[in-house]
This record gives structure tokens, sequence and C-alpha cells, in this order.
């Protein structure tokens, strides 16, 4: 009777040892609804304060650029969606994006046709800003980000606690939290305004697929990211180092390398199709894509070119060819020993692991990086945040830090404090996770340093204004701070997927050995 009496009376300690302990009772779909109701309260939240370009003719901004493309989309023929013409002018916000985003803006230009025609009518919707529109184009993103990167999510969180993760499972429902309200990510498509959810819900449902062994479908759903966003191309080296490693100790390696070749090329084919009919049609369209004209970089982002530039004038002193190659030897250099990790030792967490390495080197050192491309590293951050919640952390201070400038010239202040304080509060939530006590009182002073640093950069940054010889002082002082950080972080990513390589021989050593 005493021990009935125990198990029904949960110690204090036991309540409060983790935060979704309220919901368990109710199981785990009232957790996931709870949550993701939540997660859309916030989007909403964010949604009605301005975005990027609101009011600023010409051109405007990335809401604009999305609009004006679901007007080209709904208004001329496939073909000419990627060409340069008198009704479709490349230079006012053309399409640079692959055919899956081009898709996507016909079927959102579609939805807001039928409330709102004017929106998307030719030419005269230009800088088009009414209640109505700005209302519906909001409802885009969220409606992408609930149809697909919600979904994706639960179905990771689903893979990663049934099976794939030998840690804790307690934590769950945080880790499904942590992902699910990233702030950068709410920050840009539900802020800035921009549809990152879709390709990176397809990135985070591929990573399911394949943890889950289905390594054909995972194919196709990372096919689908590469075609709607082309810097999802950071994840690639680890998708095939992985994949290929996991062919290579099959019974028959060409056939599975065969099948998955044939998923992706089928998939690329499929959704390329209006463009084959002729030679110069994908070359016209891949022309888009990468747009070298814009330089190396652009604005302050937190990469090697951009923080070595107060010192080397790369612009200056090379051509745009050159840096073309230069950043493209950088970049497959950087990460080449990363992927042949992975087809070396090819573990689920070393795959995790690969990708955050992988992201970063071209974050680094490819062409044309944004600020907001910090979004793809932060992605396998998330997957790893339940067994290295410290990188998560920090790696999500720092991201955050590298968008403030954009963020403050879109007037996004108030719910960038709102939201970095709720990352803030769920990141220490009485979860069970595997945080790492600091002894070393050099480790945590430095780390205490940096925070408080970069709280003074942010309030610096909105009070002070800089000398007149330099205008962009403080943006360059935020991003080497951020570099750093993001390069410690690369490092030990580097260094855990040797550490997995070592595992891995042993294994294999002590297989030999019975």
């Amino acid at each position: 009777m005493e021990k009935k009496k125990k198990a029904a009376n949960p110690t204090s300690d036991d309540s409060e040892s983790n935060l979704w302990s309220f919901l368990t009772p109710r199981g785990t779909t009232a957790s996931f609804v709870c949550i993701t109701l939540f997660a859309i309260l916030v989007r909403v939240a964010v949604s009605i304060h301005p975005y990027s370009g609101a009011g600023t003719p010409p051109k405007y901004g990335d809401y604009e650029a999305q609009r004006h493309w679901m007007e080209i989309t709904l208004n001329l023929p496939v073909k000419e969606w990627y060409r340069n013409s008198t009704v479709n002018d490349l230079k006012y916000w053309g399409l640079d994006y692959p055919p899956l985003t081009a898709y996507q803006s016909y079927i959102h230009g579609l939805f807001l046709r039928f409330f709102d025609p004017q929106s998307v009518a030719l030419f005269t919707s230009r800088g088009y800003e009414s209640y109505i529109g700005k209302l519906l184009m909001r409802w885009t993103v969220l409606l992408s980000d609930v149809l697909i990167f919600f979904p994706a999510v639960i179905y990771f969180v689903t893979v990663y606690y049934s099976g794939t993760h030998d840690g804790p499972k307690s934590g769950n429902m945080w880790h499904f939290a942590m992902i699910l309200l990233n702030p950068c990510l709410i920050l840009i498509d539900h802020g800035h305004f921009q549809y990152n959810c879709i390709s990176l819900g397809f990135t985070v449902a591929a990573v399911s697929a394949i943890l889950s062994d289905r390594d054909i479908f995972g194919s196709i759903l990372f096919t689908l990211s590469l075609n709607h966003k082309q810097m999802s191309a950071y994840f690639a080296p680890a998708f095939f180092g992985y994949l290929f490693g996991k062919c290579l100790r099959r019974q028959n390696p060409f056939l599975e390398v065969l099948k998955l070749g044939l998923a992706v090329l089928g998939t690329f084919i499929v959704l390329w199709w209006p463009y084959l009919y002729s030679l110069e049609a994908p070359l016209e369209v891949l022309s888009r894509l990468a747009p070298f004209e814009r330089g190396i970089y652009e604005d302050y982002v937190a990469n090697f070119w951009c923080t070595t530039s107060v010192i080397v004038k790369w612009k200056r002193l090379f051509s745009t060819q050159a840096l073309r190659i230069l950043s493209l030897v950088s970049t497959v250099s950087t990460c080449l020993p990363s992927m042949m990790l992975l087809i070396l030792a090819p573990s689920r967490k070393n795959f995790l692991f690969g990708l955050l390495s992988s992201a970063l080197s071209f974050y680094f050192f490819s062409f044309q990086v944004h600020e907001k491309s910090i979004l793809l590293p932060l992605l396998p951050a998330s997957f790893l945040a339940i067994d290295e919640p410290l990188i998560f952390r920090w790696l999500t201070y720092f991201a955050l830090l590298s968008l403030f400038p954009l963020l403050r010239r879109d007037e996004l202040i108030l719910p960038y404090i709102a939201l970095y304080g709720l990352f803030v509060l769920l990141y220490n939530a009485p979860v069970q996770r595997k945080d790492i006590r600091e002894t070393r009182s050099h480790f945590t002073t430095l780390k205490y340093f940096l925070i408080t640093s970069s709280l003074l950069l942010h309030i610096v940054y909105l009070m002070v204004t800089p000398p007149r010889r330099y205008p962009y002082l403080f943006e360059a002082v935020m991003m080497l701070l951020c570099f750093s950080q993001f390069f410690f972080i690369f490092m030990y990513a580097n260094m855990k997927q040797w550490e997995f390589l070592k595992l891995s021989s042993q294994i294999v050593r002590e297989k030999k050995n019975l």
C-alpha cells in the first residue's frame, strides 16, 4: 500500500524536473498540440510588426520580392519566369531561386488573387501594400510553416526519440519546442519576410527519413529542399557522405548508389520539366541562381570574407572571377574532411555533426552569403540540442547578434527582444539533458565575458552614433565577435567527427579480435 501511495503522489522534485510535466498525464499528443498552438501564436504576434522594405520605394525589400514573384508566375507563361523581357524586368526582383520556389509563388499567388486580385495584377501591383494584401502575404508564410515545417519537426522528434537517440527521452517535448520556437527562423520568416520554413522543413523531413533508414525517401525530400532554395546545398556534402558511406557497407553498393541516384535524378527531372525543352532553357534558369555580379558578400555577414575584409580588401585586390575560384577552393577544402569522415564512419550522430560542419563551411567561405544564411547551420545545431545544449545555445545567441543589424533596419527590435527572452526562458527549463558543469573558473569567466560583450554591443548599437570616419564600426565588431564563436563551433563539430571515426575503428578492431 505504501508503494502505491508513493507512486500515486510523486514528490515535488519529480514534478519540477521537467518543464512539460504538467502535460504528461494527458499524453504526448496533448503536449505536441499545446506547443504547436503556442508556436503559432508567437508567429502571429511577430507578424503584426513591420517587414523588410515596408514603405521604402522604389524597390522596397524582400516582402516586395516575394509578392512580385507571385505576380510574375501568375501572369506569365512558365517559360518566361526566368527570362528578361519587357513584361519581366529581371532587375526588379527577378526570380533567383530554383523552380520549386516559382511553383510555390504561383500557388500563393492564386491564394492572393482569390481574395485581392489587385495585389498580384501585372505592373500595377508594384509596391502594393494594402492592409488586406499584407494580411494575405503573412498568411501564406504562416500556412507554409504549419503545413511543412511543423509536421517535419514532429517527424524528426518522433524518429529521434524512437530508437536513434540513446540518451534520456524525458526532454523530447523540450526539444520539440526549441526547434519549433527557433527565434532566428521566426524573426526572418514572420518578421523580415521570407519562406525559409519550406526549404528547411524539407531538410528536417529528409534528415528524419534518413535517420529512420528510409534513404530513398530522404533523398527525394532533400532534392525538394535543394530545388526550393539553392542554399540547401550547404547540407549536400553531409547527405552525400553519409548515404555513400552507408551504401558501401551494403551487400550490393553499386545497386544502392544507383537507386539513390535515380531517385534524385527523377525528382530533378519532374521539377525542371518545363525547362527541359531545349539546352538553353535550363542554363537560363541556372544563370539566375548564381548572382556573381553582386560580389562575394553583401552588407555585414559574420563569415570569413566579410570579417577579414577589415584587413584584406578582397573586392579591390581580386577580380570577381578570381574570388569565385578562391571561394570554391576554400569551401570544398574545408567541407571535404567532414564528408570523408562521414564516408568512413557513417553513424547517425556523426551525420548530424556532419550537417553542422558542412553548413558552417559553406557559410564561412561560399560566394554571396547573406546574414540570413546562418539559419542553415542553426538547424543541425537544434537537432543536437538535447546532447550538445551548450553548442546549440551558443550558436543561437550569436546567430541572433549577427542578425541584429538587419532586424533593426526592419524595425523589429521589440519582437527581437521578446524572442530572445523567450529562448533564454525555454532553454533554462529544468529538463534532463547533457549539460556540462563548468568547474574551471577561467572557462566560466570567458563565457560570461562574451555574453556580456554581446549584450553591451546591442545597447551600443542602439544608443551610440559611430564615428563619421568609421560608420560601420559597430557592425564590424559584431561580425568579428560572431565569426570567432561560429569558428569555435565549426572546429568543435569537426573534432567530434574525428572522435566518431576513432570510435568506429575501435569497434571494428574489437569485432576482429572476437
